[in-house]
């Protein structure tokens, strides 16, 4: 109780506080901005963060974490563009319902829904965190290294459709995880004389580049598409007839959004599309579904900022990003200091009551943004890519070259760029390399940590419960897809 107390305290700090309101309002901006997602932002300004506290950076982080979601729907629904991926589904009604000039009434349920989703999904975390801890709590090196198989063989489901694609950019990132000097035998690996990259590739210009230069250069082909933005008079309060309408497909929503989300490797957008199947599944009116329902807009609402603290119960209690931008929220823990796990419950409870409090704090202000400031956020889609561009170039090289003062790492931000850009124009998504950097590292660590305690007998694995559960559960995983196929031809044959 006294770390909860002490966590909540955090907003009456007007440092803290201060941190979540620009985290929040930054947030909902780049939300609204077409092409500049939450992942894409919270790497951009990672670097920005090593100044701060741990709380007030991981509060900062989280707070544009939460309000991105929630601000990608309102160019979502105004110009059908949505400016996170998180919103794509949000526009399959909240589009015809601007059309049909309901667009004040899509943005206020859109809100709403937001919002309760969010809470809803902070207050599973703030209960389901600590349990998943004390069970993880006996973890040593073994058990940490079949978590990180675990979560390595997760990288198929995130990011991009094709699950082949996913494994080799996941591949690919366990290979950057190599570069550098080897702990236990000090051999240099992969550095080609290169002094600077004797501690590795560094987290920071490579997720710097492959959101936001990549974004930038795959943003550059696209300057032919003018976006039309509908006329708007007023956000307005959804009717009690609306919140009847919504609330089961609300509930229904959060929840499913809020298990997507603790599931490693889904994420915010896949919450959303699945909840808008099952709200149009459910519906007492499906077919209005696609012509302007509110229950269209409010399920996946509900949904994709349920997902936030979903993603977030395995990124603390077990160090297993969650999605994107947990991952990157997972290095600025990394970079303070912090190491989320199971020991961070009993060692710094108060930093994760901060970061529950300041998810909350963000819910509760984006919603009072979107009903008061809607209007106005929405005129930050017609920023000219000319000026926003260029900002954002600046930006990513101040960042990459902040942290360590090198040169080297402006050149990999670029290189980064430049093969994210490559791999999203052939269809590969760039999280799960993310994904494959941050958990290669660990994997290779507590491989030759165990294989020390284990005197080289590989065997000894199996003799300890946890583990030989994490991998039944890992080969469960790469068997699914099969076993489904064989029975479906099964049943079919039948």
């Amino acid at each position: 109780m006294d770390a909860f107390l002490g966590g909540m305290a955090i907003l009456v700090d007007p440092y803290i506080l201060g941190m979540i309101v620009a985290g929040t309002v930054l947030g909902v901006l780049v939300g609204a901005l077409p092409g500049i997602s939450g992942s894409t932002t919270t790497a951009l300004l990672l670097p920005f963060t090593i100044t701060m506290t741990p709380t007030a950076a991981i509060a900062f982080l989280g707070a544009i974490y939460c309000a991105a979601n929630y601000g990608g729907s309102i160019t979502a629904i105004l110009v059908n563009t949505p400016g996170d991926p998180s919103a794509s589904a949000t526009a399959f009604d909240g589009y015809p319902m601007a059309q049909k000039g309901e667009a004040g009434r899509a943005l206020g349920m859109s809100a709403f829904a937001s919002t309760l989703g969010g809470i809803f999904s902070v207050f599973v975390l703030i209960v389901a965190a600590p349990l998943l801890s004390r069970v993880a709590y006996n973890f040593g090196p073994p058990e940490y290294f079949a978590l990180a198989i675990f979560g390595l063989s997760m990288v198929a489901a995130i990011g991009g459709d094709s699950a082949v694609k996913n494994l080799i950019s996941g591949a690919f990132g366990v290979l950057l995880a190599t570069v550098g000097l080897d702990l236990t035998t000090g051999v240099e690996r992969f550095t080609f004389g290169v002094y600077e990259l004797s501690d590795g590739i560094g987290l920071v210009p490579v997720l710097i580049g492959v959101f936001a230069i990549s974004e930038l250069l795959l943003q550059a082909t696209q300057l032919h598409v003018v976006a039309t933005m509908l006329k708007l008079d007023a956000v307005r309060l959804p009717s009690l007839a609306d919140f009847r309408k919504c609330a089961k497909s609300i509930a229904l929503s959060s929840g499913l959004g809020t298990f997507i989300g603790i599931l490693p490797a889904l994420g915010a957008t896949t919450a959303a599309l699945v909840a808008y199947n099952e709200t149009k599944r459910w519906s007492s009116h499906p077919e209005e579904f696609g012509k302007g329902a509110i229950e269209g807009v409010a399920g996946p609402e509900a949904a994709n900022n349920a997902a936030v603290g979903g993603a977030m119960v395995p990124t603390l209690a077990l160090g297993i990003p969650g999605s994107s931008t947990t991952a990157i929220i997972l290095v600025g823990l990394i970079v303070q200091g912090v190491r989320p796990g199971p020991h961070l419950f009993n060692e710094q409870p108060q930093l994760l009551y901060a970061v529950f409090a300041s998810m909350l704090a963000a819910n509760l202000l984006y919603l009072a943004m979107g009903l008061f400031a809607a209007k106005l956020f929405a005129r930050i889609s017609l920023i000219p890519s000319a000026y926003l561009w260029p900002a954002v170039f600046v930006l990513s090289v101040i960042g990459a070259y902040g942290p360590n003062q090198s040169m080297i790492d402006v050149g990999i931000m670029l290189a980064a760029g430049v093969f994210g850009f490559i791999f999203r124009r052939f269809g590969f998504s760039p999280a799960p390399l993310i994904m494959g950097l941050v958990l290669g590292t660990m994997a290779e660590e507590t491989l030759k940590q165990s294989l020390i305690i284990f005197d080289h007998d590989w065997l000894r694995f199996f003799s300890r419960p946890i583990v030989v559960s994490l991998f039944a559960v890992t080969l469960a995983g790469f068997l699914s897809p099969v076993v489904m196929k064989i029975w479906r031809s099964w049943r079919a044959a039948a």
